[in-house]
């Protein structure tokens, strides 16, 4: 799958994640603004790249602003903004989620 365009999801109220997604050279890039980062940056790094892959995609820029979301927010986020970078709607295969 290609990128497109840049594609964004999400927004910067609590317990949400704003994920910026656009082109990359050099695999997926995460840059991740989190004040839990020290705890969960690792997990909230593992869950939108395990779902960037199973969606197909895997040169890619990420900026993530994390307001503490749970990791099924993460997940929807993430492969929202996978699908405006993509300019796709069609529905994902069930293990993307």
């Amino acid at each position: 799958m290609e990128i497109k365009t840049t594609g964004v999801a999400g927004t910067l109220e609590s317990s949400d994640i704003q994920i910026m997604i656009s082109k990359g050279n050099n695999g997926i890039e995460i840059d991740l603004e989190s004040e839990v980062k020290k705890a969960y940056g690792d997990e909230i790094e593992r869950v939108i790249t395990e779902t960037l892959q199973k969606y197909g995609l895997d040169n890619v820029k990420v900026k993530a602003t994390d307001k503490g979301a749970l990791d099924c927010v993460i997940k929807a986020r993430t492969l929202a903004a996978a699908q405006r970078a993509t300019e796709t709607s069609d529905k994902p295969d069930l293990e993307v989620l």
